[in-house]
């Protein structure tokens, strides 16, 4: 039995996981024709990309898709606002942009359908695309919170000297930093 799949089956496969995750019709406004597939070791799509660049992964975890920020964009124009949307004030956004998170006390309104671990997007009021990234809370709870992080950024919408996007780097994250502060 074979694991590999046609390039139209990919693209099927990879449009129906959106049109779940995100809402019917977001499949193929976020995977047109054309789209190149990153398969892993055992076969399995992995990076889904457009004229090269990354559109969006799936996780191994759960099989659901994490956005880059083009793919965030092609959301942001398939679906209608509030949809996945978390708006954050303006002051906070040039920060948001950089890859920095956002937190409960920045943001201004949420899709009350957020869940936590939704991907969003993060916007300005005027719906102008910052960041995206993974919903920690609820978007209720997004509201009601003055303390906390709302969105684990994952790509900031401003680009770096390379001219690619990139998240800005969190020393909270190095590796040997966490197994130093373990007690063994």
């Amino acid at each position: 039995m074979s694991t590999g799949y046609s390039e139209n089956s990919s693209l099927r496969r990879v449009q129906t996981i959106a049109d779940f995750q995100f809402g019917s019709g977001v499949g193929t406004g976020l995977f047109p024709e054309g789209c190149e597939f990153i398969l892993s070791t055992t076969g399995r799509i992995r990076q889904i990309g457009f004229a090269g660049t990354r559109l969006a992964t799936i996780r191994a975890s759960d099989g659901r898709l994490t956005l880059g920020i083009e793919g965030a964009k092609r959301v942001q124009a398939a679906l209608p606002a509030p949809a996945y949307r978390v708006v954050i004030r303006e002051d906070v956004a040039e920060f948001v942009a950089k890859g920095k998170n956002a937190f409960a006390k920045h943001v201004v309104a949420a899709d009350p359908k957020i869940r936590a671990g939704d991907d969003v997007l993060v916007v300005a009021a005027d719906d102008r695309l910052i960041a995206c990234g993974a919903a920690v809370v609820s978007g209720p709870e997004m509201l009601a919170f003055n303390y906390g992080v709302a969105v684990r950024v994952r790509q900031g919408s401003e680009k770096d000297a390379s001219g690619k996007y990139q998240p800005a780097p969190d020393e909270g994250d190095d590796e040997e930093a966490r197994h130093e502060c373990r007690a063994d």
